[in-house]
């Protein structure tokens, strides 16, 4: 069995209303379902975590600038590592991630061992 990684990507609106607590909840809800129904299947080798908002990008020369840059409107806000067989049995399981009911997106990439 293979491990692939998934990134969650999604919008950024600055206009955008927060969510209520409430709101908050249930979509903690529908992550933790998500998250705990490949870990039944033996899907999840690891559920990953939030990243935060600011962070830094390492060039060559040791140049460091800050990131993400804000001229992007989409941002990577989390991350999974999953267990397929092939890409496109890994894609069917991100079929079911709740970023996606948010107009989010979730790119799916093998991770190639050294």
């Amino acid at each position: 069995m293979k491990e692939f990684l998934l990134i969650f990507r999604m919008q950024v609106d600055a206009n955008a209303v927060p969510p209520s607590p409430e709101q908050m909840q249930a979509s903690m809800k529908q992550w933790q379902d998500w998250l705990g129904g490949l870990a039944a299947q033996n899907k999840l080798s690891a559920a990953g975590n939030r990243l935060g908002m600011e962070g830094s990008v390492v060039k060559p020369a040791g140049v460091v600038t800050n990131g993400p840059y804000v001229e992007i409107t989409e941002v990577i806000g989390g991350y999974s590592i999953i267990k397929a067989d092939t890409l496109e049995e890994a894609a069917g399981l991100a079929k079911g991630c709740p970023i996606l009911a948010v107009n989010g997106n979730v790119e799916v990439r093998q991770i190639m061992t050294m």
